[in-house]
């Protein structure tokens, strides 16, 4: 069963859907999960579901902190957070802080996932220094406007990218694996042939949004690569 519960940030009380396996009386590893653009939707209460059953406390948090009025508000808000790193990782590692004093957690076993905007939001949490085992980056941004520097990341980190993706083009991959290597990171890479932007979010709308699509075999295997690296990361 999925909870909403909250948290807070800086004293502002912020949203989120909270999904724990069935056996309450065990400790468990964590699983953060940042949504995209459009805030907590379907797709991220999918997601915690499907973790929750593999046995992940997961969180999907509302890195946002309200309901956007119209499109222009949503990219303001979202462009405040991408171009000043610090605010989007305050949001972050409050959740984390959130997520590691649940009951039944085991909060040296947390991993950080997400898709678009939660896949930069899962790499700024890795680049802040926060005690996660592991961020994975689904067709999110992998620029930063404050890069890692060397030692800083704790976790180990996986990107997934579409080839075809407009908002990533090879500079921007190049550049980050460059970061991730100077950072001394032990980092992965992915790249999907054939993929656009959002492959791993169903009901994303090619028609309405230029440049995304959805991709069946991306989105298959880039989750199969996020459970082998849990694998290695959140087991005792």
């Amino acid at each position: 069963m999925i909870e909403r519960v909250e948290y807070e940030v800086a004293g502002r009380t912020f949203a989120g859907m909270l999904a724990v396996p069935q056996d309450r009386h065990e400790r468990h590893p964590g699983v953060l999960v940042f949504h995209g653009g459009s805030g907590p939707t379907a797709h991220e209460r999918e997601r915690v579901d499907k973790l929750a059953a593999l046995g992940y406390i997961a969180f999907a948090p509302d890195l946002f902190g309200e309901a956007f009025e119209d499109r222009a508000r949503g990219l303001a808000v979202i462009g405040e957070l991408v171009s000043e790193p610090a605010k989007l990782r305050a949001r972050t590692s409050a959740a984390l802080s959130w997520l590691a004093n649940r009951p039944n957690i085991a909060p040296e076993r947390i991993a950080a996932i997400g898709h678009c905007f939660g896949g930069l939001a899962a790499l700024e949490l890795a680049r802040s220094g926060a005690d996660v085992r592991a961020a994975v980056s689904f067709h999110g941004r992998l620029s930063s406007n404050a890069p890692a520097k060397h030692g800083e990341i704790r976790a180990r980190v996986l990107a997934c990218t579409g080839s075809d993706d407009p908002f990533c083009p090879r500079e921007q991959r190049v550049a980050f694996e460059e970061e991730m290597s100077a950072a001394g990171v032990d980092w992965q890479h992915h790249v999907y042939s054939g993929a656009m932007h959002g492959f791993s979010v169903p009901t994303i709308d090619a028609s309405k949004q230029p440049g995304c699509a959805y991709h069946a075999r991306a989105d298959r295997r880039s989750w199969s690569s996020m459970l082998a690296l849990f694998g290695e990361v959140l087991t005792i």
